[in-house]
């Protein structure tokens, strides 16, 4: 293919909202300057698809915490599962408010929902992995008697410890319940990598460590890209090519190529546009949202968190994505939740869960030490001759 154009070093266009209803966010979508001057970067039907089960997210405003992103992208559907996590996880809105009636009965009905529907939350969970299960539960219900007791005497300190407590062990559930992999991916990109879950990659910077979950559950091809990059060590030594208030981008290599050449191949390794929208079985391939017609339908993973990661490419080529990839640092007011001009437009492939403070610090003086694959690997699948 042919390679995409040199990136330049121009400014970003500047970015205005417009709030009019569906047809001015149709206009921003069409107006908003992602040219490829600086936007630049760059299937496997060999197993049967285990029957789809769409991620949800709830209804109401958009989530901004990343791990909370991570876990309603995760490919199940217990209900009581759900209602326990979004009861713990509202806790925090009302804590901000300083809302403590809420707070108790957020803790009433998770507390409630676990002594009630244990048998449930257990059965969508497979033999081999109900020990680590209920050990994680049996933490939970131990947690939530310490959180119970803290909003009695409005310890917020201690809420925060026991609510993380119950989040981190709600992990263990959820993740055990996922069953194989979601959907086929399609036979026209087995010749390049996919990542069949998720993996843990540190970032080392000049500024400190960024840790990001990439999602291979609903990008696995450009999942399975960043992190075969990232196990090859080309990454590292590679500059911050561009930071402002909106991006932190990097991965451009150094000579005369903009992304990947794959020393197998001897070519530029292309990795398609890959989004997937709340409620379907699989992504959408080569094709923004907006092209396709779904103005409003909101991406399973989308640009509501500060450290979104998502894979950059030219503004006119949706399957020119390569190595470069970028930071989205969330504006309230440029990227309003749920009207993200970004989502649909660019491939979101994971979150920064820690380091956030080193993502606001990094600029174009800066580079990437290294890049790591802490956890996960396992689940990468590289093309076979």
């Amino acid at each position: 293919m042919t390679k995409p154009a040199k990136q330049s070093g121009t400014a970003a266009p500047t970015w205005r909202w417009l709030q009019t209803g569906a047809l001015a966010l149709v206009l921003a979508l069409l107006s908003v300057g992602l040219s490829g001057a600086w936007w630049n970067s760059g299937g496997d039907a060999s197993e049967p698809a285990p029957p789809a089960r769409a991620s949800i997210l709830p209804e109401g405003d958009a989530i901004t915490d990343p791990t909370a992103l991570l876990r309603y992208a995760l490919p199940i559907d217990n209900q009581p599962t759900r209602r326990l996590q979004k009861s713990i996880e509202d806790i925090s809105t009302q804590l901000r408010s300083r809302r403590w009636s809420p707070v108790r009965r957020d803790i009433k009905t998770a507390s409630v929902t676990l002594s009630t529907h244990l048998d449930d939350i257990l059965a969508d969970i497979p033999a081999e992995r109900r020990p680590e299960a209920e050990a994680a539960l049996a933490d939970i219900r131990t947690a939530l008697i310490a959180l119970g007791d803290a909003a009695e005497v409005k310890d917020k300190e201690q809420i925060w410890t026991q609510r993380r407590i119950i989040l981190n062990r709600l992990d263990v559930v959820e993740e055990a319940m996922v069953q194989g992999f979601p959907f086929e991916i399609p036979a026209v990109y087995a010749n390049l990598p996919r990542l069949k879950g998720r993996a843990v990659v540190d970032v080392e910077t000049t500024q400190g460590t960024l840790t990001i979950v990439v999602d291979g559950y609903n990008a696995p091809i450009t999942a399975g890209n960043f992190v075969d990059l990232v196990d090859r060590g080309f990454y590292d030594g590679l500059p911050v090519i561009r930071s402002d208030d909106f991006v932190v981008q990097t991965g451009d290599p150094v000579g005369p190529e903009d992304g990947f050449i794959d020393p197998e191949t001897g070519t530029y390794r292309a990795v398609p546009l890959e989004v997937r929208a709340r409620g379907d079985a699989e992504p959408l391939y080569g094709i923004t949202f907006e092209e396709a017609g779904l103005y409003l339908d909101p991406p399973v993973l989308p640009f509501s968190s500060f450290g979104a990661v998502a894979l950059a490419r030219p503004n006119a080529e949706p399957d020119g994505g390569s190595s470069q990839f970028f930071f989205f640092k969330y504006d309230s007011e440029l990227t309003p939740p749920g009207f993200n001009v970004m989502d649909g437009r660019y491939a979101v492939f994971g979150y920064v869960v820690d380091g956030s403070e080193i993502l606001s610090a990094l600029t174009t003086d800066d580079k990437v030490l290294s890049a790591r694959t802490v956890s996960g690997l396992e689940n990468l699948v590289r093309p076979t001759a």
